[in-house]
């Protein structure tokens, strides 16, 4: 691996090592947000790369995924439930997506996974809470 390569991972590991869980949050949908656009752009140039896009729509798959299974469903109430429902929603739009090969679909859900990032990210500026210990999907490489 070369030393930048290296360098950018280790960087992109503490980052996400010590982001609390409001910015962990922005930063799954930041990057199932980079690989929508991605597959999107392949997509519209009618590339013979599917097996790229195929692996972008599936890893944001499983972040939503994740950010499903991390909902608190216990204490979450209504947000939680609403929040469950649309990621079933977007996931179930993915795999839709990703049979058919259709960029607008995948832009449209970037779009909106986007709208939901931003709402995220104001929600992490304004909130302290410290990092903790935690597992799931590997955002950092």
């Amino acid at each position: 691996m070369p030393i930048a390569n290296y360098q950018a991972s280790a960087y992109k590991q503490t980052r996400v090592k010590t982001a609390g869980p409001g910015q962990l949050v922005v930063m799954l949908y930041d990057e199932a947000i980079r690989q929508l656009e991605a597959a999107a752009e392949l997509l519209e140039k009618n590339t013979k790369q599917l097996d790229q896009v195929n692996n972008a729509i599936l890893k944001t798959r499983d972040i939503i995924t994740e950010l499903m299974v991390s909902l608190d469903m216990e204490n979450g109430g209504d947000f939680a439930q609403t929040m469950f429902s649309l990621y079933l929603w977007f996931n179930e739009q993915l795999l839709e997506a990703n049979l058919k090969k259709e960029s607008r679909s995948v832009r449209i859900i970037a779009q909106q996974l986007t709208q939901i990032r931003d709402a995220w990210s104001q929600i992490a500026g304004t909130t302290n809470v410290q990092p903790q210990e935690r597992s799931g999907v590997n955002i950092a490489g």
